[in-house]
């Protein structure tokens, strides 16, 4: 089954059978896939079912997590106990990074370091090519979705077997994920039954498209690729420095057979992953499945410290990976984006990730969160770059960051990465959007000037009509804002006047 990024073009039949629609990224940079997020959300927005299935699971995963939250009478001081534990990491990196290498290596681990992508895919396949196998089994691993390593290993001639059933999903569907924590969340079971039916290596029949029994079927599957794998591959959701324990936390056992039965087990983790010391694992096992799926903890909770004879796979390495991190951290306020623990709660909350779906942003790390981390991991600040459309991809609402469970002022980070966007473009030519600024500035540094054009905004309401909203306006600048939001009727009285009123009456 080759899953190669040139094999993810449209089949008309197959495709259109497993519910495919336009617009799937197909990426070569797997951080960067080619479109900027109005040209991806301009294609996703056109699929009605992928936004209902988006719409109905991303609601049930937030009704989940706030009664989760509500039960913690203290999960306020967790989350800012969060924060602080990752904001003093990352102030203090260096020093535990090399605390956490001496501390693997102590206990039977070998430690590998990666400055990028390229770097840590050969690290990775040079492992299992000395192995001598031909397939893995994969842990669901945003790492390895970053640096594209199933592809990288495929192309090599190493298959590598996703075993997170969502991942299983978006593998088989050669489709690509949209979420961080359910990669599959665009797809209904409907959809699920008839990829199964048409990709699977058993090619089941299933009488109806019950959740049991597609699990079921995919637990067959997968059995055979666990009971016979050397070699595993694994993410890390931390990395404990003071004891080189690292943490996987999981829903559905996969990941626990990945860590246990093959002979060697390879995990790739991104530097940033690291926390202080063992205690630290009591906040963040409180706050990470509350967020992520809504539960008081996750049914599969592993921690490995290096190798133990006997029990386990008998050699292990870790792959630390930089791939961006380090110049993130240049920034004072940009790298708070390196304290996410991968939850997706800002994502289950987002308007804007909620109707375009995780493809849009043609980046494997979608939604609020996403568009802080991916043009910062890429140092992208030219326009050209589609990358830099992912800070302007958000309405400034604030939702996510009242959920993040580490309090990452994501609003904030976004503010100031349109600055730093901004500002490496000025020059050239002004376009309308530079004269209109400039024009409104003037009007906004004079009372009587925004006076006079508050009155003359009562006219709006004529164009608003019964329902109080004024839709398309054909004028420059204004034209491309309103083809996308409705602007509500300008009030019968401003404010000016109210207050003007109101102190004349005091009088």
């Amino acid at each position: 089954m080759g899953l190669n990024p040139t094999d993810w073009a449209a089949n008309d039949v197959e495709e259109e059978k497993l519910g495919w629609y336009p617009g799937v990224p197909t990426p070569q940079d797997p951080l960067r896939w080619g479109k900027s997020f109005p040209e991806g959300a301009a294609i996703t927005l056109q699929n009605t079912q992928m936004r209902q299935n988006l719409g109905y699971a991303t609601g049930k995963i937030r009704t989940k997590r706030n009664t989760r939250a509500e039960e913690l009478s203290d999960w306020e001081e967790l989350r800012e106990a969060g924060s602080v534990i990752k904001r003093n990491t990352l102030a203090n990196l260096p020093e535990l990074l090399e605390m956490f290498e001496q501390k693997v290596t102590e206990r039977g681990g070998i430690v590998h370091w990666a400055r990028d992508a390229d770097e840590a895919n050969e690290i990775a396949h040079r492992i299992i090519q000395e192995k001598g196998v031909d397939e893995v089994v994969k842990v669901k691993s945003m790492a390895t979705q970053e640096i594209n390593m199933n592809s990288y290993l495929e192309k090599r001639g190493i298959q590598a077997w996703e075993t997170d059933l969502a991942e299983m999903i978006v593998q088989l569907s050669k489709d690509m994920p949209s979420h961080i924590v359910v990669p599959a969340i665009h797809r209904n079971r409907s959809e699920v039954k008839a990829i199964f039916e048409a990709r699977m290596e058993e090619r089941p029949r299933f009488a109806t498209d019950e959740p049991r029994e597609l699990a079921m079927a995919a637990r067959a599957h997968l059995r055979k690729k666990f009971l016979s794998a050397k070699v595993a591959v694994s993410g890390a959701n931390l990395g404990v420095a003071e004891t080189g324990t690292l943490a996987v936390y999981e829903s559905e056992g996969n990941g626990r057979m990945c860590l246990t039965l093959p002979e060697t087990l390879i995990t790739v983790m991104g530097i940033e992953k690291i926390v202080p010391s063992y205690r630290d694992i009591e906040v963040f096992s409180q706050l990470l499945p509350r967020s992520a799926t809504g539960e008081r903890m996750n049914p599969y909770t592993s921690f490995w410290t290096g190798v133990e004879e006997g029990d386990g796979p008998q050699e292990f390495h870790l792959i630390l990976m930089d791939n961006g991190r380090t110049n993130v951290m240049k920034d004072e306020v940009g790298r708070e984006a390196l304290k996410c623990i991968r939850c997706a709660a800002c994502m289950n909350i987002c308007p804007v990730y909620r109707v375009s779906g995780g493809h849009a942003y043609n980046s494997v790390y979608p939604g609020p969160i996403g568009a802080i981390l991916t043009p910062q991991l890429l140092d992208a600040t030219d326009r050209k770059d589609p990358a830099t459309s992912l800070p302007f991809a958000s309405t400034l609402c604030g939702a996510c960051y009242d959920v993040c469970p580490v309090k990452i002022n994501i609003p904030e980070i976004l503010v100031h990465l349109r600055h730093k966007i901004t500002d490496a473009n000025r020059g050239g030519i002004p376009n309308a959007w530079d004269v209109a600024m400039k024009g409104s500035s003037k009007v906004m540094q004079n009372g009587k000037a925004m006076g006079k054009v508050g009155d003359a905004m009562k006219a709006g309401r004529a164009v608003a009509g019964k329902e109080r909203k004024i839709g398309h306006l054909p004028l420059p600048v204004i034209k491309e804002w309103t083809e996308t939001r409705d602007v509500p009727a300008p009030p019968a009285q401003s404010f000016r006047a109210w207050w003007a009123e109101r102190n004349e009456e005091d009088k």
